[in-house]
């Protein structure tokens, strides 16, 4: 079979080789100027020297989550103390990182990335993560739509809308790569596919470090699904091998860690303590937050969460990681961020757009009345609304100043469930979000609208999560009816068959309706958890989606 890459017609090419480096996705002649001979080197000596520790910490969260199906409860770390009590701050922050008050986040195509750094948000996230689906078109086409944007020459042709090109101010840059469990299977390095988090990173910053540095920025990053802080040191580490392999100081590179799992909560201080030379803060990733204290303690019956929609950031759990964190943030000298506002605007109808926009406007407020330094938006249209917020509640660029002292969090405040009930109509929408998630993902797209919500990997992880969970401890919904795999897969046929009947995502290409059945099937109702939807999701993509 012969690969293609999405998007073009041109025939394939092959990558320069190195010794033990074999690319084995096609590859463009723009994507040419990426896979250079050189930074190819730069990443498979990245993944030599951090490969095998990378193994380790992964092992390492499998021990854990033994521990903790064994009963063990998790607590802050007696061993660290010091650094949780000891008087520290992180290295001073870079003047286009003081105020990041507003941050829209989206994937790394060439239209989302000018409309993002045009949009008036003081810092543009661009994601290889969550909301990118990882296939090598995606991945190298980001890279090339980055290195374009960040030497100011990108532009994208609309059929009917005209040149999409820079204002003059734009966003500050900051890129997000892969979290350390996915590996790229199209670059292969001493016989075994490349950690997708240092193809993203590496790729990255050979490319566009000094650029940047010229243009009086610099090489920022945020760092995706830290379980513990022994995996921030690795990324330090990494930190400091790049930057000395491109002669650049250390402390050059700046990152925020996104606190989206229950165990880092626990570990914040330390976290930062790791990449102290390096860190600019840490954000609250709520939705992946929440996906982890499902996947963490799924075996314990005294865990279940209800009802997605009733999990609001009011609950004990969610209020005191997200003041923790500010708390921590503040006494160490960083930005803590607020999280993703993941609706979008509803032209087609004033009312709900109302109802959307002043849910956004609460969260905003909650969040700057708490102490946040900045919160993030998912969409253009919510910048202004949010950046109003915060302009209004926060005159300073940031409140670092702001200690919140009153903030006393313990380890039952973190561990606290949340109560409530689940019901038919959560099941379905967890299935009908899973579902139209995945088909996007599989036809190569991983920001997708649904329902008035810009959804990306996290939320399909809480609803395939929820509905183990649910079918695990045999929970009974608000109709008297135990959830079972026998409905979940009556409904996962209903929404097949009314997403034809309107037809929607079964019109794509290939297929990908039934594929993303099987996989929420699987992740979903299978007697053992899967860690990550995404990777069996990816193995799809690689195998048939870039072939034919």
């Amino acid at each position: 079979m012969t690969p293609f890459s999405l998007g073009t017609e041109e025939p394939p090419r092959r990558a320069p080789t190195l010794d033990g480096v074999e690319v084995v996705g096609p590859v463009t002649s723009a994507h040419e100027r990426i896979l250079t001979p050189a930074a190819l080197s730069l990443v498979a000596e990245l993944v030599r020297e951090f490969r095998p520790a990378l193994l380790e910490l992964l092992a390492a969260r499998v021990t854990r989550q033994e521990a903790i199906d064994a009963g063990q409860r998790p607590d802050f770390l007696a061993e660290t103390a010091q650094i949780r009590s000891g008087d520290w701050t992180c290295a001073p922050q870079p003047a286009d990182l003081q105020d990041r008050r507003v941050e829209i986040t989206g994937p790394v195509d060439r239209k989302m990335i000018i409309n993002a750094l045009n949009s008036g948000a003081r810092v543009f996230m661009a994601d290889f993560e969550d909301s990118n689906a990882p296939t090598w078109s995606n991945n190298l086409d980001g890279q090339v739509n980055l290195a374009d944007a960040v030497g100011r020459t990108i532009t994208f042709e609309h059929p009917t809308k005209g040149t999409y090109r820079l204002n003059d101010t734009v966003a500050t840059l900051m890129v997000r790569p892969r979290g350390l469990h996915l590996v790229d299977a199209h670059l292969v390095v001493d016989g075994e596919p490349v950690p997708g988090c240092l193809l993203d990173f590496g790729l990255f910053f050979f490319h566009n470090a000094q650029a940047l540095l010229d243009r009086g920025s610099g090489p920022y990053f945020y760092l995706p699904k830290l379980q513990d802080h022994t995996e921030a040191r690795w990324w330090n580490s990494v930190f400091l091998a790049a930057q000395a392999a491109l002669g650049l100081p250390s402390g050059t590179i700046k990152a925020t860690v996104l606190c989206e799992h229950v165990l880092a909560a626990f570990q914040m201080h330390e976290i930062l303590w790791e990449l102290r030379e390096h860190s600019a803060g840490l954000n609250c990733g709520r939705w992946d937050y929440i996906f982890s204290f499902i996947k963490t303690f799924r075996n314990d019956p005294a865990f279940v969460v209800p009802d997605r929609s009733l999990v609001g950031m009011d609950r004990r759990f969610l209020k005191s990681y997200t003041e923790l964190v500010i708390q921590t943030c503040h006494r160490r000298g960083v930005h803590a961020m607020g999280g993703m506002a993941a609706q979008i605007p509803i032209r087609h109808d004033p009312v709900a757009n109302e109802t959307a926009l002043n849910k956004v406007v609460a969260d905003k407020q909650r969040e700057v009345e708490d102490g946040h330094d900045g919160t993030w938006v998912a969409h253009p249209g919510l910048v202004s609304l949010a950046q109003d917020v915060f302009d209004t509640h926060m005159r300073q660029p940031n409140q670092l100043d702001r200690a919140r002292l009153d903030v006393a969090v313990s380890a039952d405040d973190l561990l606290a469930v949340p109560q409530g009930t689940v019901s038919p109509e959560g099941l379905r929408l967890n299935v009908s979000v899973g579902l139209q998630y995945l088909e996007a993902w599989l036809r190569g797209n991983g920001c997708v609208p649904i329902a008035n919500l810009m959804e990306d990997a996290a939320t399909a992880e809480i609803s395939r999560a929820q509905i183990w969970q649910w079918l695990k401890h045999g929970v009974v919904m608000t109709d008297g009816e135990p959830v079972t795999a026998e409905r979940v897969a009556r409904i996962l046929d209903e929404e097949v068959q009314a997403l034809q009947d309107a037809g929607g995502p079964a019109a794509g290409r290939f297929g990908r309706l039934y594929e993303a059945r099987e996989v929420f099937a699987a992740v979903a109702t299978s007697d053992e958890f899967p860690e990550f939807l995404t990777l069996p999701a990816y193995a799809r993509i690689t195998t048939i989606l870039e072939q034919k």
